[in-house]
């Protein structure tokens, strides 16, 4: 079941049609930024989050360079350069049984390419929310 959860993920990045995570997000799923410092509950804001890093993180650059799947977790390592940044990450996904995700936390270095994101990411869900 996991396998196809990752597969449906990658289709989902790769469309960038953030829809798509209606289908494979828990109702109850809690994400984790790399920069607010409390989880996020819910497919709600985990979706307005995911949608803003597919608009900043997304670029002809993005590429998952190395993925470790066990049991109902994942690992996804990806790279990406913004403004000339590399900035490098880690998803790291948990599904439960009927391979919805409930738990997504996401890491990112070094410091430079993390403030970057973090500036980006503010602005995207500025964006996001104000419906500009």
């Amino acid at each position: 079941m996991i396998e196809n959860t990752v597969k449906e993920w990658h289709a989902i990045v790769a469309s960038l049609d953030a829809t798509g995570l209606d289908r494979i997000l828990a109702d109850n799923v809690v994400f984790h930024s790399p920069v607010v410092h409390t989880p996020q509950a819910g497919k709600q804001l985990t979706t307005l989050y995911l949608a803003a890093a597919f608009q900043v993180l997304n670029n002809d650059t993005f590429t998952y360079v190395r993925e470790v799947v066990s049991g109902n977790d994942a690992v996804l390592e990806f790279s990406t350069i913004i403004d000339g940044i590399v900035v490098n990450g880690v998803d790291m996904i948990r599904w439960r049984a009927d391979g919805k995700i409930v738990d997504f936390k996401v890491m990112i270095r070094p410091l430079k390419g993390f403030q970057l994101v973090h500036q980006k990411m503010a602005e995207m869900l500025q964006k996001l929310t104000s419906g500009k």
